[in-house]
């Protein structure tokens, strides 16, 4: 199971900081920003492999289930 930053959406906020820079912003002015969005990806067959049972609850939170 993986829980992490959304990657596309972390292209999306480095993009605004270049749109920035090259319109003339100093880079140490600029706010450092969190990631906003977050995945989570289950691996079915692997928690198979280990013998571990995923509640159906947390497949249907899971934005990506890998079998």
């Amino acid at each position: 199971m993986s829980y992490s930053a959304d990657r596309v959406d972390g292209f999306r906020q480095a993009a605004s900081y270049v749109d920035r820079i090259l319109r003339g912003a100093k880079p140490a002015d600029l706010p450092v920003q969190t990631p906003i969005k977050y995945e989570m990806v289950i691996n079915l067959k692997t928690a198979k492999a280990l013998g571990l049972d995923v509640p159906p609850t947390l497949l249907a939170r899971a934005d990506e289930v890998i079998e």
